[in-house]
């Protein structure tokens, strides 16, 4: 796949989550087989006004590469003002166009998935942003507003006219937001209207949904978000199948608590103790999720882990029960 002159050696895309695509969750993601991951949505008004906090989330590094940073907005002079900075602030490889968050602060805006109601409009906004980027821009939309008014194929198509270099659509409508079941029969066929890359997100849970993606819509990739939270070996056992055909077993317990070891090592290291350890109580209890003790495991992570001491405590409690 290649994205612009990218080249993208792999099918398995890290998708945006906010609070969790961290520089530090992208380099703990990368060594499974991510061939390309993106930043957390970033508010091009945030960039504009030079606020210091939206600085944080363009930090890359040698291990992130292939990386796309991922902005959102709904004026192209504040875009095209905040693509200016991060071209001369951030080192990134792909610039993508957040044109699908259905929530509500977001699109009440007009950015997100408003731009699917308004495809002059997207059309001429997105050819701006195309004709300002030095990198290749990419951009990640949904199947329309809503049941009624499903047009990913002419937003995708209008996409392509103006210069994006490659669409990812989350399989669901705006009204859905995250419930319900992503639908990847709404884009079978999509693939073959484009002579850009198709990325197809939504539901990539286990190896066999990632299958069954790719057999219904021919993607050339997958994103994988939620599925990989806590599930880091997923990208692996996608990445391993797309190449050979063979399907890799699932981690066992031992290897989960090695690996939520190593990524609370990465978070604390790169945001310091106490904020590291904020955001570690929401995403640690994936890691054991399915596992004998779990409840247990999860309640002590949320509520008896207020250091990296009571962390450690609470692994090597786990490793005692489970007879790691």
């Amino acid at each position: 796949m290649r994205i612009g002159d990218l080249e993208i050696n792999g099918k398995v895309i890290l998708g945006p989550m906010a609070g969790i695509t961290t520089l530090a969750y992208r380099e703990f993601m990368k060594p499974f087989g991510v061939a390309l991951s993106y930043s957390e949505m970033i508010s091009d008004c945030g960039i504009a006004y030079e606020n210091k906090r939206t600085y944080e989330y363009l930090k890359t590094s040698e291990l992130d590469s292939p990386v796309g940073l991922q902005l959102f907005g709904f004026d192209i002079k504040n875009t095209a003002k905040a693509i200016e900075i991060v071209q001369n602030e951030a080192i990134y490889d792909v610039l993508d166009i957040n044109l699908g968050c259905p929530v509500h602060k977001v699109t009440k805006t007009g950015a997100g998935s408003s731009w699917l109601r308004n495809i002059d409009g997207l059309r001429d906004y997105m050819h701006e942003v195309c004709r300002i980027s030095t990198k290749p821009v990419t951009a990640k939309i949904r199947l329309g507003w809503d049941e009624n008014s499903i047009n990913v194929f002419e937003v995708s198509k209008a996409l392509e006219e103006v210069g994006v270099k490659a669409v990812t659509v989350h399989c669901r409508t705006k009204e859905q937001g995250y419930s319900g079941k992503a639908n990847y029969h709404a884009v079978s066929g999509l693939k073959e209207t484009l002579s850009i890359p198709l990325i197809v997100s939504g539901d990539i849970f286990t190896l066999d949904d990632a299958i069954k993606c790719v057999n219904e819509t021919n993607a050339d990739g997958v994103m994988v978000a939620r599925g990989g939270v806590g599930n880091p070996y997923l990208v692996t056992q996608i990445d391993h199948y797309f190449k050979t055909g063979e399907k890799l077993p699932s981690p066992t317990v031992r290897d989960q608590l090695a690996y939520a070891r190593s990524y609370a090592s990465m978070l604390i290291r790169m945001k310091g103790e106490e904020m590291a350890i904020r955001e570690l109580k929401g995403i640690l209890p994936h890691f054991f999720s399915g596992f004998p003790g779990y409840k247990k495991i999860r309640l002590s992570l949320t509520t008896n882990m207020s250091n990296e001491k009571e962390m450690e405590a609470i692994f090597n409690g786990a490793e005692r029960e489970l007879n790691l």
